[in-house]
């Protein structure tokens, strides 16, 4: 089969694409951006890439258009696989059709940690010799790819509430089918196609309905709008994890934590990861391997030897003393958990936070009164206030003076290395690529101490 993927470089279609590509299909795609890293990637598997989305992409006539939920209607080359009766789908619904009937599907769905659980789970499957396939929103660092089929009848994937595409406005997990799902948690996000709370409720409850009675539905015992979701029906086995029951975590020192579940001790888990979602990400890993058949004492072990997702906490480098890290958080629940480890970790260092409000939540203001609390943690913070619809400076007006806001991209990074002394961290969250702000810190903390820069020490895993 050949396929051709519009919105081919986003990081699920991409995905996709790499595991058409191992499925022995032909595969080629295009992109309004096409640029590495995922170009390169792409172009290494033998993918063609086509920049942008004319009409004239006809000529390739593939046996079917796999159409990225980044796509709308008044795009070229939509409107010409529309009109002449083309055949077309979702990236889900070809994930489904095509890939996911003949897996045990284990799915990941929550507002926060898919990523990060997802990518344990694959990971405790594979250092028990499961060998499983996988599709995450990031690159697990133990695999340095985000998707990978294998003749494996385990399947990971991170489960998203997005919507699906411009013609099927269904939650993308809806398509997956999983006979192992995990809820890690339930809040308002996605401003843009969701108008409250109840209306995310409402998807999840639909997911909840797809499981079989013969799966495992694992969920955050201590999360209230999943309890909710489960109260208006559920015909799966439940583990709960966190509360009071369930699947536990006992922390035993700053490094090291006791697994139980029912009472009764599981493992322990010793690893440099931060924060107590990191351990909620763990318990839910380790429940949902159990029910595909790995003993908990070895998954334990596993997650010792976990490297974590790019982007989530990870040290980009150090200068004149002063470390730089990058992290995908970019709702204020996210934001506030990921200092509040980093606050643990380093004591009473300096954290220089920096935010890019860039996903469509963010840029429609809908959180921003929640802005101050969740970046309370920080000494200074620092928010890059280009192409917003509202004045991010108001919004953080309750943090005084420790918060400072730019619309310019150097005059940021200029305004944070004039404060940067060493020992400082410096926490940049976005869900984009932020301008590269992450080396341009790095190189003009460099070009002004070179002598400190070359002796900065790189700090422990985080």
């Amino acid at each position: 089969m050949h396929i051709h993927i519009l919105g081919i470089c986003g990081t699920f279609m991409g995905g996709l694409a790499t595991i058409a590509r191992q499925a022995g299909h032909r595969v080629t795609g295009c992109d309004a951006n096409v640029y590495p890293p995922m170009s390169t990637q792409l172009e290494d598997q033998g993918i063609a890439l086509v920049e942008g989305y004319a009409a004239d992409q006809l000529m390739l006539r593939p046996d079917v258009w796999v159409i990225g939920n980044a796509l709308s209607r008044g795009i070229p080359l939509v409107e010409e696989i529309l009109d002449r009766g083309e055949r077309y789908s979702s990236g889900p619904q070809w994930l489904a059709e095509n890939i996911l009937p003949a897996k045990w599907v284990l799915a990941v769905a929550g507002t926060h940690g898919k990523t990060t659980t997802s990518a344990m789970l694959a990971w405790i499957l594979e250092a028990a010799g499961k060998r499983p396939g996988f599709l995450i929103g990031g690159v697990p660092q133990n695999f340095g790819t985000s998707a990978r089929l294998s003749d494996s009848a385990l399947f990971v994937i991170e489960a998203d509430e997005y919507d699906t595409a411009f013609f099927d406005k269904r939650s993308k997990f809806l398509h997956y089918h999983p006979r192992t799902a995990v809820l890690n948690n339930l809040e308002f996000d996605h401003a843009d196609i969701f108008a409250d709370v109840a209306a995310i409720e409402q998807q999840f409850h639909h997911f909840v309905r797809t499981i079989p009675r013969s799966g495992l539905l694992l969920t955050n015992a201590a999360d209230a709008a999943l309890a909710r979701v489960l109260s208006r029906g559920c015909w799966t086995p439940v583990e709960q994890f966190g509360g009071s029951a369930g699947w536990q975590a006992e922390m035993l020192d700053a490094d090291t934590f006791r697994v139980c579940y029912a009472g009764e001790e599981q493992g322990r888990v010793s690893w440099p990861l931060l924060g107590e979602h990191n351990r909620s990400n763990a318990l839910a890993a380790i429940a949902a391997a159990r029910h595909a058949g790995v003993d908990p004492g070895m998954a334990c072990a596993a997650l010792a030897r976990f490297e974590n997702v790019k982007r989530r906490m990870e040290w980009r480098g150090s200068a004149a003393g002063v470390a730089v890290f990058d992290d995908f958080a970019h709702h204020p629940t996210a934001i506030a958990t990921t200092l509040a480890g980093l606050r643990n970790k380093v004591g009473s260092a300096r954290i220089l936070a920096v935010l890019e409000p860039r996903s469509n939540t963010m840029k429609l203001g809908v959180m921003k009164d929640a802005l101050p609390g969740s970046l309370a943690a920080a000494d200074r913070v620092y928010c890059y206030s280009a192409k917003l619809g509202w004045d991010p400076a108001s919004a953080l007006a309750p943090l005084g003076d420790k918060a400072v806001c730019h619309e310019d991209l150097d005059d940021l990074v200029g305004a944070i290395c004039a404060e940067a002394r060493p020992g400082d961290q410096v926490l940049v969250m976005s869900n984009g690529a932020f301008g590269g702000i992450h080396q341009k810190l790095l190189d003009r903390l460099s070009a002004r101490h070179p002598q400190a820069a070359a002796t900065s020490p790189k700090p422990p895993q985080t």
